[in-house]
């Protein structure tokens, strides 16, 4: 068996069949059935259906099929161990965070990074919760900053530092310059625009007004942190993200309310049992001692 095998078992599982599996290997499609056909020999057992229209596993090719994904993702990490430099001297990092971190996190820790590890090559990415665990369990993420907690068993999370949730306006909002606390009632009077369902922080969002009793006025709703920030700076509507975003270089000023603020921990994920290569030890190093809450 060889891993020619293990790939192009994978490439037909993946694109259901053998025709356009040969087209994305680059093989003729007799050569890719030889292939697997002397795979099925070696094992003693059918790996995959071919009486329907479509070529699917059968259950002894589905459990194959992930043991076979599982040996190519450790058989990359050993590659990379190979090549990797002990001394920082050069390296490559692929970093993923979800979108609110982007918002105020990424630019002080990048800054930090680059000004130690110069020659570390930086491969940044915004992605979804479910994008950031697909990503590190097939391991095309070394590392990534995220909440907890997370459903896959194979990625381990180090926690980071709290984050906590603030109400914020800007400029062109009438209590921009206020000095008061508003009071549960109060906020509920507030027009807000905030990030759609779907994000992670609008849940802890719905969670805190749930709990303070306020059934929110949202009249903006968006899919982006980055268009939400330009909405909060040119209306007069509130907004709810993570207090650090709000900076006087952003136009923003959080407004404090009674009660306790809504927070939710921050983690540094990885996957587990994996190699973890020089730089992205550095980072979790750099995280770690840096003043983040």
């Amino acid at each position: 068996m060889l891993l020619r095998h293990l790939r192009y078992l994978i490439a037909v599982a993946d694109h259901g069949g053998f025709t356009r599996a040969a087209e994305a290997l680059h093989v003729s499609q007799p050569t890719l059935s030889q292939q697997i056909r002397q795979l099925e020999e070696t094992l003693g057992v059918s790996l995959f259906d071919r009486t329907s229209r479509t070529v699917k596993p059968t259950d002894a090719g589905e459990a194959y099929i992930e043991c076979a994904r599982r040996v190519l993702v450790e058989l990359e990490a050993g590659k990379r161990a190979l090549h990797d430099v002990k001394d920082l001297s050069r390296g490559t990092l692929r970093l993923a965070m979800t979108p609110t971190f982007m918002a105020y996190l990424v630019g002080p820790l990048v800054r930090d990074y680059v000004a130690r590890f110069p020659n570390i090559h930086l491969e940044i990415f915004e992605l979804s919760m479910d994008d950031i665990e697909a990503g590190l369990a097939d391991d095309s993420l070394d590392i990534a900053i995220a909440f907890t907690p997370v459903r896959n068993p194979e990625i381990e999370c180090i926690p980071a530092f709290v984050e906590t949730l603030g109400v914020m306006v800007g400029r062109d909002h009438p209590l921009y310059e206020s000095q008061a606390t508003l009071a549960p009632s109060e906020v509920a009077q507030l027009e807000f625009a905030l990030l759609a369902p779907e994000f992670i922080t609008r849940s802890s969002i719905d969670e805190y007004f749930r709990q303070q009793g306020i059934t929110p006025k949202v009249v903006i709703e968006v899919n982006s942190v980055s268009t939400l920030l330009e909405v909060i700076r040119h209306t007069a509507v509130a907004t709810i993200l993570p207090e650090a975003i709000a900076t006087q270089d952003r136009a923003l000023r959080k407004i404090a309310v009674t009660g306790e603020a809504p927070q939710r921990g921050a983690a540094l994920l990885r996957r587990k049992n994996n190699y973890h290569s020089a730089a992205a030890l550095a980072f979790v190093e750099l995280v770690l001692g840096s003043d983040l809450s």
